[in-house]
């Protein structure tokens, strides 16, 4: 564990980007304030190896509110731990029967998956799938061993993480984050890696950004987003991100989620200016 810390202190050292911070930033709200319009947005991202933050002005850090898509993160983590996925090409095929298509759904939903396309695609009944195989009880243990929000599971329910119970605020999605790539969290090296691979979603020379979407209903006039993840420099992580954001209507969330927490990303010096969106 010592010799991983001081990897990644030494790595920041190096490194001219914000996980080389020597001391917590606050970004002014004003200065955001034509793009972020009438959301309300809030956002904090940490320095793995300083623990030093960098948060936009005026978010709610503590608020808890439903993981939606980003509890894949944990959700690929725990398949691959406990057996009910084997690796990222474990397929799983589409029964229309079963899990009929919504008129939501995007085409890439409507077929087979292995873990990683499902991962990518945010296809939902893949993992509502591993969790009818997953028990309650060994999800509630694993996020309660993490302290991965208020770890509630629903017993037999498939969804529980789409607004049935389990809620994570801004502050503990970054914490859970930071703790699973400092290697503080009983995963293995396959899983963490497989989740890497899986969550790459942008790069550029040696600067890769990682992440999650989420999102669903808050009530029928109101909507609600995640873009939780981190960046990397040559595979070492440097800082771990959340960003949360409510609006009116899901389209203007759905973009707007990666990108707005890429620019924030940017003037936290995470992320180089040239990273592409």
């Amino acid at each position: 564990m010592g010799v991983m810390r001081g990897l990644l202190l030494a790595v920041a050292a190096c490194f001219a980007g914000p996980a080389a911070a020597l001391e917590d930033i606050t970004l002014p709200s004003a200065q955001f304030a034509d793009v972020v319009q009438n959301r309300d947005v809030s956002f904090r991202a940490r320095n793995i190896a300083t623990g030093h933050t960098c948060t936009l002005e005026g978010s709610n850090l503590e608020a808890a509110h439903a993981p939606w898509s980003t509890f894949k993160i944990p959700n690929l983590l725990i398949a691959l731990e406990v057996g009910a996925a084997m690796n990222l090409l474990h397929v799983r095929g589409w029964d229309p029967e079963r899990r009929p298509a919504a008129p939501y759904w995007p085409a890439t939903w409507g077929q087979d998956h292995t873990l990683k396309s499902a991962f990518q695609t945010s296809a939902v009944w893949y993992f509502q799938d591993l969790a009818l195989e997953i028990t309650s009880d060994e999800y509630h243990t694993i996020l309660q061993r993490w302290n991965y929000g208020n770890a509630k599971v629903s017993e037999g329910r498939d969804d529980f993480w789409l607004n049935k119970g389990l809620e994570i605020s801004v502050e503990e999605q970054v914490r859970f984050l930071t703790r699973l790539l400092r290697g503080d969290l009983e995963v293995s090296r396959g899983a963490r890696m497989a989740l890497e691979e899986a969550s790459l979603a942008a790069e550029v020379g040696k600067v890769t950004l990682h992440g999650k979407t989420g999102g669903g209903y808050l009530r029928q006039d109101a909507v609600e987003g995640w873009y939780v993840g981190w960046e990397a420099t040559d595979r070492a992580p440097q800082s771990a991100f959340a960003l949360y954001a409510t609006a009116d209507r899901f389209d203007q969330i759905r973009k707007f989620r990666k990108d707005f927490a890429m620019t924030l990303l940017k003037a936290c010096r995470s992320l180089p200016a040239d990273m592409p969106d």
